[in-house]
């Protein structure tokens, strides 16, 4: 699939380039939030969250406390998480090809655990698209990823704008 203007060209490679540490991202977040949870129940004999709800409850101010930063540095790659995955499902169950394109996605960039090579993933994705080649796993590869990238930072296709030229004129 030629992708034929800048902006495009951006979306398809930060798409790319943020699908290629999705699975970092998750890792990473899973481990922030043992270690606080963690250093609670050594403090204050709790998880963070129940730790929260008690201290809400009794009405203290956690505004410029490190609890406050790590909270809301875990949240907000919670919620970064949660736009991927949003986004995900939605390319799933709402495009034309959506379900080939999220087997694709999961085996190649989401799945918990990574497969070693492509071949490995081509293998995986029998069960969904049979004979798939080398070739053809490629090509739809980008198409996912610039299908998700529309979904994530906009969709702005030429083909998009001609179309909606035609209805308004």
């Amino acid at each position: 699939m030629k992708i034929d203007n800048d902006f495009e060209n951006k979306v398809f490679h930060n798409t790319e380039l943020l699908l290629k540490n999705y699975r970092d991202v998750v890792w990473s977040l899973e481990v922030a939030i043992h270690n606080v949870n963690k250093n609670f129940y050594i403090e204050y004999g709790c998880d963070i969250n129940r730790f929260l709800d008690m201290a809400y409850d009794a009405g203290m101010e956690l505004r410029g406390t490190d609890i406050e930063a790590h909270t809301k540095s875990i949240e907000k790659s919670r919620n970064m998480l949660r736009i991927v995955d949003s986004a995900v499902d939605l390319l799933r169950r709402k495009h034309k090809n959506g379900e080939i394109y999220y087997w694709i996605l999961y085996y190649t960039y989401l799945s918990p655990q990574e497969l070693s090579n492509t071949d490995e993933i081509i293998e995986k994705l029998n069960d969904y698209l049979k004979d798939i080649s080398r070739s053809t796993y490629f090509r739809k590869k980008n198409e996912a990823i610039l299908q998700l990238g529309r979904l994530l930072w906009g969709y702005t296709s030429r083909e998009c704008f001609k179309a909606i030229e035609g209805i308004y004129l």
